[in-house]
């Protein structure tokens, strides 16, 4: 892109008019949500990590306080409940859970109750607001178990709930977008993921899970920007015109969601490839989180052969987002999404279809296209292959997939084989031996690194113009 530069202003321009609720009324404009956020950041302000608060003290306030508070979020919800009604049984359950919390004098927090009652996902429509009110943490953001209130509508246009119904069934997903949110979501975090409240007891099963497309869609948007002008990197004309359509950049990312949330059930799986409950290499992780997002790639290739502009737009920023924002977003120990996007543009420059020169860089598209495939087709025989190795073997296979593209950290003792561990140990143990960062970055990513380091750290929080009320932001 020499002598061009695509601009993404500091606040993103709005995708669409706000949502309104099942009332005619936006959620976020009514004073009783403003009453309700204040009663919420005063409250999680006294809890700790676990999501419990201690005696009173010179940073806590006294239970009669705290208990007044509560009382306060309890009103707001009924004030609001009517704008939603598809969720009364929710608002009922949360009330009683936020009670019983008072009650029990601010233990540790449960509410399961409040989160079975929540079925975002029963009935998927585009726009519906939804107020998400749980002690959870907010992955990629507050590790701490913080009550958290966060009013989002769903993303759902017909053309994504036919993809849906007649090719990527995904009954559980559920795209969406933020209309405000509490100071746990003033972060990294763009997920909204039922597995991170805290609750008694884990559920039988669970119904739902959301991702904030409009907040992917946003540091897309200025991450990549930025990263082409540091690069050099002159993009195709239609993808430019990606980078400055929020809009646009939405919809991609909401169709890449949910065909790479679909991808972690399907395919030849020799292991549970959410790993719940299992302790695995982080390099693991990282192979099945990239894993998902080249078969999107794959499919999208099929819908923009089918001349769907979608699919066109998503081949296009899966590449750019693994290839520009994952390796350089996070901290390094166990960066798995990182190690992804290392490992792409690994097997990309080796394949010639990029290459880094007189510090320029250039993408042949087509042969980057074949090229990705080629590494979806490798990851796809190293899975189905592991379904008759024992775990061990099948994680030194893998680990000997990734060290050929990537250069091992020195004090690695994977890298130094089998000999090098105590194969006497089960192989969870084995974990301990792993080097927090077992793959370092390139030359290439620290020096890109050192500069996208400020516009990464320019998206913690960042939402679409709109999304939240001039009051609040």
């Amino acid at each position: 892109m020499a002598g061009q530069s695509v601009s993404v202003s500091p606040v993103e321009a709005s995708p669409r008019p706000p949502a309104a609720g099942e009332a005619g009324r936006r959620v976020v404009d009514h004073p009783a949500w403003r009453d309700l956020k204040v009663a919420v950041e005063e409250l999680r302000a006294a809890q700790v990590a676990d999501g419990s608060i201690p005696p009173a003290g010179a940073d806590t306030p006294n239970r009669e306080r705290l208990r007044a508070l509560v009382e306060e979020v309890v009103d707001g919800v009924g004030r609001l409940s009517p704008l939603m009604p598809h969720d009364a049984n929710y608002h009922r359950a949360l009330v009683e859970d936020l009670r019983r919390w008072a009650r029990e004098d601010f233990g540790v927090p449960d509410f399961l109750d409040s989160l079975t009652a929540f079925e975002p996902a029963r009935e998927r429509r585009d726009g519906r607001q939804h107020l998400a009110l749980f002690p959870m943490y907010t992955q990629n953001g507050n590790p701490d178990r913080n009550l958290e209130a966060v009013v989002l509508r769903l993303v759902w246009p017909e053309w994504l709930a036919e993809l849906e119904r007649t090719r990527y069934d995904n009954p559980l997903f559920l795209g969406i977008a933020f209309e405000d949110f509490t100071a746990g979501y003033d972060t990294h975090s763009a997920v909204l993921f039922p597995e991170t409240v805290a609750v008694r007891e884990v559920p039988a099963r669970y119904t739902w899970g959301g991702i904030f497309c409009d907040r992917e869609a946003a540091r897309f948007r200025r991450v990549v920007t930025a990263a082409c002008e540091v690069t050099r990197l002159e993009l195709p004309e239609d993808v430019r015109g990606l980078l400055t359509d929020q809009q646009r950049c939405l919809e991609t990312f909401v169709l890449w969601d949910m065909i790479h949330d679909r991808t972690h059930s399907h395919g030849d799986l020799p292991f549970d490839p959410f790993m719940i409950k299992q302790r695995q290499p982080f390099w693991m992780y990282g192979l099945e989180e990239l894993r998902c997002d080249l078969t999107a790639f794959h499919e999208a290739g099929r819908l923009a052969a089918e001349g769907m502009r979608q699919g066109r737009d998503m081949r296009c920023a899966v590449l750019l987002e693994r290839l520009f924002r994952f390796p350089v977003t996070g901290e390094r120990s166990r960066n798995y999404d990182g190690l992804g996007g290392q490992l792409l543009f690994a097997y990309l420059h080796r394949h010639d279809a990029l290459r880094w020169t007189d510090n320029r860089l250039t993408i042949d598209w087509d042969r980057a296209a074949e090229v990705t495939d080629r590494l979806r087709g490798e990851i796809e025989t190293l899975y189905r292959e592991g379904i008759d190795r024992p775990k061990l073997v099948h994680w030194l296979k893998a680990y000997e997939l990734v060290s050929t593209y990537l250069s091992p950290h020195p004090a690695s003792t994977w890298a130094k084989g089998p000999e090098a561990l105590d194969l006497s140990l089960p192989p969870r143990k084995l974990v301990d031996d792993v080097h927090p960062d077992e793959f370092p970055l390139s030359l290439f990513y620290e020096a890109l690194a050192r500069k996208l380091r400020a516009v990464i750290e320019s998206t913690r929080g960042i939402v679409p113009e709109g999304a939240r009320p001039a009051e609040a932001a």
